[in-house]
């Protein structure tokens, strides 16, 4: 029985926490008598209304553990799994609300028969979409993928370097393999960076074709490096060499070391790291860079886990970071994203390379929330 509702929220994949929904109007019929399954899987203490119809409608909860499975099967294929969760608890918002389903509001009854069509008809889509490997192209949401999705030669050299990254990330434990995970999206930042591809998302394919030589060259020198490891991911995973410059890619690892020391992995994932700005001396460098990041598990706005991952409070209503707001009941959801700028110090090693210097986020720039709808 619990793992019934489980399944149900399983297809959130970390919106949010089961909890006690706000009770009907006494004129209103109570909703579980629309639902067979409502009292056997106790769907009153699931919060989100469309996770109780998921919950309490038989066919509902059995497309429920279809798309999970559809979920899972997508996932395995994908080198950054956490952003696939983002990405799908997007499509949950924008399907609840074509659906006319809102955050906190309660389902009346007479509309469950309705809602039910839609919600049938906008999941069994998605697990047709979802179980294409197609689809991964189909979903690209950067530059660098509607590139290689649009080029034969280039889909091939990103699939043969995702199984390749990914057979050796299956060897480690599951600390090591999420360490891998990042650096491998590390790498993916890099790229894009170093191919002029990021923030051109709106740019006509044509405008960027000119990068389609630079991704080749690296995701070929990286299925070699891979290959190379002869089946021993600690040849490659793990081993963080010190940045050759105080730049972007230097940020990027100085960001991944600061949220490992604050077990930040299981609520945020770095979107993309942009260098703004950069003193450069013998000894020392400061640069300046616009972090985004997406939110994989909800956590309170103002709290340990906000501060020490985003380097600060902040204000839902306005958006904007609040270093010295008192402690919010507020929380952000799944694929809600947040964009700071700071500072980063680094120090010139005896090797040559560029050690960070800055231990925290703390203190931001400045900071802006977006949500991902109603």
């Amino acid at each position: 029985m619990r793992a019934i509702v489980l399944a149900v929220m399983i297809i959130q994949l970390g919106l949010g926490y089961p909890g006690y929904a706000e009770e009907p109007a006494a004129s209103e019929p109570p909703i579980g008598a629309t639902l067979p399954l409502f009292e056997k899987n106790h769907c009153v203490n699931i919060k989100d209304p469309a996770d109780r119809l998921f919950c309490g409608d038989p066919q509902l909860n059995d497309l429920a553990g279809r798309l999970n499975d559809a979920i899972r099967g997508r996932l395995d294929r994908r080198s950054d799994h956490r952003l696939a969760i983002a990405e799908n608890a997007e499509w949950i918002t924008n399907r609840n609300s074509s659906c006319s389903i809102f955050r906190n509001q309660n389902i009346p009854s007479q509309n469950v028969g309705t809602i039910k069509q839609c919600l049938v008809k906008e999941t069994e889509e998605r697990i047709a979409l979802l179980s294409d490997p197609n689809f991964d192209c189909l979903a690209a949401n950067t530059a660098a993928g509607s590139l290689i999705c649009s080029d034969p030669s280039l889909a091939i050299a990103e699939a043969d370097l995702n199984d390749h990254a990914l057979a050796l990330i299956a060897k480690l434990k599951e600390d090591e393999a999420r360490n891998a995970h990042d650096e491998y999206a590390r790498w993916i930042r890099s790229r894009d960076r170093k191919c002029s591809l990021v923030g051109k998302e709106n740019v006509p394919l044509e405008d960027v074709s000119s990068s389609e030589d630079c991704l080749a060259d690296f995701m070929n020198g990286k299925t070699a490096e891979l290959i190379a490891a002869k089946g021993d991911p600690k040849r490659v995973f793990g081993r963080h060499p010190l940045p050759a410059a105080p730049d972007a890619d230097a940020v990027d690892l100085c960001v991944a070391q600061i949220h490992a020391a604050n077990a930040c992995g299981d609520f945020l994932s770095v979107n993309r790291v942009i260098q703004i700005d950069s003193d450069i001396q013998p000894q020392s460098a400061s640069v300046l860079a616009e972090i985004e990041m997406v939110v994989l598990s909800p956590f309170a706005v103002c709290s340990p886990i906000a501060s020490g991952c985003t380097g600060t409070c902040w204000d839902l209503k306005s958006g904007q970071a609040q270093p010295s707001q008192p402690r919010s009941r507020d929380s952000f959801a799944v694929a809600h994203r947040l964009r700071i700028e700071k500072s980063f110090e680094f120090q010139k090693a005896d090797s040559g390379g560029w050690r960070c210097g800055s231990a925290t986020l703390q203190p931001i720039a400045k900071g802006i929330s977006i949500g991902r709808g109603p």
